[in-house]
């Protein structure tokens, strides 16, 4: 079992029998209630919609909708005993709010032939079913609740590793971590995802939202909830649960010891290597590389830039003549907002674009995991990938500048300065092929 699965960044409990929770629907430190077991204050209903469009509707537009959607909540939802009740029917509960990393704890009590979920982040779905429906053990009913349903055949999580459900009749309580993309569930204390990656069920292209609403989707039988509670995870939490163990350190975290190239324009401050405001170039390791996964932490300051230098031959413009330069910006600020693709953060420059809106604030610290494979490269982001392209096939660059390094299959990894003060640390590589 992984570090990750040791409950790293989970608040750990006395034990998984029906005394879990001191009380119904009071949570336990450090977390908050979503459920006040009296009323339906704070949801409101929707069907299985791509968060997108809802983003796109006006305020007037998402209260009109949120006030109709009650009228068939109240049709299919109750309160009874502290307990949310659902006949099986209509639109699913859904969260005002939206959350982005969150540890979330769920109790339910469903009947046989229920079929139901818990939408994170607006997207289907941790699996709730019934596991002795012989006509659905084809798709993996047989198998337990807790998968992540959705997923692609043959995706890590798709099915759960562990069979936990108990028998009708008794409750079921779900702990449910949720980084980015990346999802990790217990089901009756037993670990069912382990920090599986839950795909964007509305468009498997681009990565799950930065933020969205939990939802309890209910379907073809009464199912039961209670002692919802959620934390959300703050970013240097966040950023431990990303790192795993098997990676060599290349920073020392007080010296530049074991890197070249542009010392001079490069310092240590507060266990960071940081560029000197008005100084750039690449700042390098010793060794080279050719197969490898390195993972960082990068802080921006407002409207910074910087790079990730990808088999950087140790000369010249390494987003030419190395494989690539990794983009490190703040592509959020106003300055940037009409880049062209293939500049926003994470993108290989000029060549292949990333995702965006999933940096943290200037000021926080953001984790990255970069991997290289022969002429592919994918770059995550916060838990998110935002990257994945095979740089052999690019054709068009930008502005027509040719790269003639992107097909090197060796070189240097490090930081390409651009004059500001952009931080990074707990910089550590892991080789995946080993150049002599």
């Amino acid at each position: 079992m992984s570090i990750r699965s040791i409950c790293l960044g989970f608040i750990v409990l006395a034990c998984w029998g029906h005394s879990l929770f001191a009380e119904d629907n009071v949570p336990p430190a450090g977390f908050r209630a979503l459920f006040n077991g009296k009323d339906l204050a704070g949801w409101h209903g929707v069907d299985t919609k791509d968060p997108r469009k809802t983003a796109a509707m006006s305020p007037e537009e998402r209260s009109d909708a949120k006030a109709k959607s009650l009228l068939d909540i109240n049709k299919h939802w109750s309160v009874q005993n502290g307990e949310l009740v659902n006949d099986g029917f209509g639109l699913y509960l859904t969260t005002d709010a939206d959350f982005g990393d969150y540890e979330l704890f769920v109790s339910y009590k469903t009947v046989p032939k229920a079929d139901s979920g818990i939408y994170l982040k607006g997207t289907p779905q941790v699996q709730i079913w019934d596991y002795t429906d012989e006509e659905k053990f084809k798709i993996g009913s047989d198998k337990g609740s807790g998968g992540l349903w959705n997923n692609s055949e043959g995706r890590p999580g798709k099915n759960p590793l562990v069979k936990a459900d108990r028998p009708f009749g008794e409750w079921n309580t779900f702990r449910i971590r949720q980084i980015g993309a990346k999802t990790t569930v217990y089901l009756n204390g037993k670990l069912v995802v382990d920090h599986a990656t839950l795909e964007n069920y509305f468009d498997r292209k681009i990565p799950l939202i930065a933020r969205g609403p939990i939802q309890l989707q209910t379907h073809g039988g009464e199912i039961r909830w209670k002692n919802i509670f959620v934390r959300e995870i703050p970013a240097s939490e966040a950023n431990s649960v990303l790192t795993n163990d098997g990676f060599t350190a290349l920073f020392d975290g007080t010296s530049l010891n074991g890197w070249a190239g542009a010392l001079e324009n490069y310092e240590v401050d507060d266990g960071a290597i940081r560029c000197k405001t008005g100084k750039g170039g690449v700042l390098h390791t010793r060794d080279e590389y050719g197969d490898f996964v390195v993972r960082l932490e990068f802080k921006l300051p407002p409207v910074g830039n910087n790079g990730l230098a990808i088999r950087y031959p140790g000369e010249g413009d390494t987003a030419y003549v190395g494989m690539c330069e990794l983009q490190v910006l703040d592509d959020g600020a106003p300055q940037y907002a009409k880049l062209d693709p293939r500049q926003a953060h994470g993108s290989a420059y000029g060549m292949a674009p990333a995702a965006r809106g999933y940096l943290r604030p200037t000021g926080e610290w953001n984790f990255q995991e970069v991997t290289v494979v022969g002429s592919t490269i994918k770059v995550e982001l916060n838990g998110n990938l935002i990257l994945d392209t095979d740089l052999s096939q690019v054709k068009e660059y930008m502005a027509n500048s040719p790269h003639p390094g992107k097909d090197r299959t060796q070189g240097y990894f490090g930081f390409a300065g651009h004059s500001d003060p952009v931080s990074f640390r707990n910089v550590r590589i892991k080789e995946l092929s080993t150049l002599k």
